[in-house]
């Protein structure tokens, strides 16, 4: 109560206009994290009077939960299996910081239940794609969003399950996400200007059907077109067309790490494409802490 007390006299102090009692409350007031937010909000609700004094609130709030998120996505590289949708959670509270995670996660868990009512391991690659596709493109209404393809709304999870549209990688996160809490080996595979997925030659089927790939991949899931298949000779002629030359990278599974990188090169193109500077060297900062 004590502290709640001192916190609230704090906030009172935002508004003062030395700048240097100003900035030793926001200091103070930082340091608390992000349990001040409550309290925060409820007195931006009842107690502003002035712009300047709901302004330095609305400042302290936002910093506070980008700490929050900072803190969270250095734990998360650290982390042994790194899971993607644990990561991308994290980056979409950066912009919808309110969102709940357990009815995100509720939502793509009811995708994998849909899957797994009609999955059994006597079936082929194939077949699982087949209801993997059915379960995804025809009964969810997943879709690629061709009209607003540079949108940041087809990089945030929730956005996504609630339009049912995204981009490339996030469409391709959601399948194989499923797939992998499904034992079906389908990864993410890191093309330039495009994001695919490889179906894993787990049983070595490759060899029996005369192809000798580098890669181990059985072949190519396009998620951005209904699940579309493809093979090596399909990702070859797609560089051909870039003019950038073949590298094994192009052809095998990347890391969770590199996924959840792309997710933020995303946003800042999408954001600076707009013009909003702010957001995009927020970004920046992020995608700073998994490189390093």
């Amino acid at each position: 109560m004590e502290e709640q007390k001192a916190i609230i006299a704090l906030i009172q102090l935002l508004e003062d206009p030395d700048d240097n009692i100003f900035h030793h409350v926001y200091g103070q007031l930082l340091r608390y994290g992000k349990k001040v937010i409550p309290i925060l909000e409820s007195s931006w609700e009842l107690d502003v009077k002035t712009n300047e004094h709901r302004d330095r609130i609305e400042n302290l709030i936002h910093e506070i939960q980008f700490n929050e998120i900072v803190t969270n996505l250095k734990v998360w590289k650290k982390t042994e299996n790194k899971d993607l949708i644990d990561a991308w959670l994290i980056i979409s509270t950066w912009k919808y910081p309110g969102l709940n995670t357990e009815v995100i996660k509720d939502k793509i868990n009811s995708i994998k239940q849909d899957v797994w009512l009609e999955i059994n391991e006597h079936q082929t690659a194939y077949e699982k794609v087949k209801i993997l596709n059915k379960i995804f493109f025809q009964i969810n209404k997943f879709k690629g969003n061709n009209q607003n393809y540079h949108s940041p709304l087809n990089s945030y999870i929730n956005t996504v399950l609630e339009t049912k549209q995204g981009n490339p990688l996030s469409l391709s996160i959601i399948y194989s996400y499923v797939a992998q809490k499904l034992n079906i080996p389908i990864y993410g595979v890191n093309l330039p200007n495009h994001f695919i997925l490889a179906y894993i030659d787990e049983n070595k089927v490759n060899p029996l059907l005369g192809k000798d790939t580098k890669s181990g991949v059985l072949f190519y899931i396009n998620a951005f077109s209904n699940g579309s298949i493809l093979y090596e000779e399909d990702i070859k002629s797609f560089l051909n067309q870039l003019k950038i030359q073949e590298h094994l990278s192009h052809f095998e599974p990347c890391g969770n790490t590199l996924i959840i990188q792309r997710i933020l090169i995303n946003l800042i193109s999408s954001y600076q494409s707009i013009g909003k500077i702010e957001q995009v060297n927020e970004l920046i900062q992020l995608k700073q802490i998994l490189i390093n």
